[in-house]
Parts: C-alpha cells; structure tokens; sequence
C-alpha cells in the first residue's frame, strides 16, 4: 500500500478547532514538522480539511 508524506507548513493558530483537531490526528504539532501515514480514505479525508495548512507527497 501507498504512504504519504504529510508535512506542516501553515500554523493551526486561528483555524477552527476542527482543524487544530484534524492536525493533532495526523501527528503534526509544529511548522514543518514530517509525518508518513498509509494512503486509505481516512487518511486523505483529514488531509482535504486541512489542505491549506499541509503539503503531501507521496513515498515509494
């Protein structure tokens, strides 16, 4: 299976808590801060609430 490699580029500072939620989830606290996670739908569904804060590229 696929990974993705999820990392923080915008704060969560003045998101929604939602959003903040949705980043604690993906196991991102600070800016540029790296994590990789399987490709499933729960994955990405976070990944859409908060595509404006992350980039994602994906790991072979």
């Amino acid at each position: 299976m696929a990974k993705l490699k999820i990392t923080q580029v915008k704060s969560g500072i003045g998101g929604t808590h939602r959003q903040r939620e949705t980043l604690k989830s993906l196991g991102l606290r600070k800016i540029r801060q790296t994590t990789v996670r399987e490709d499933s739908p729960t994955v990405r569904g976070m990944i859409a609430t908060v595509a404006h804060l992350v980039t994602v590229e994906e790991v072979n």
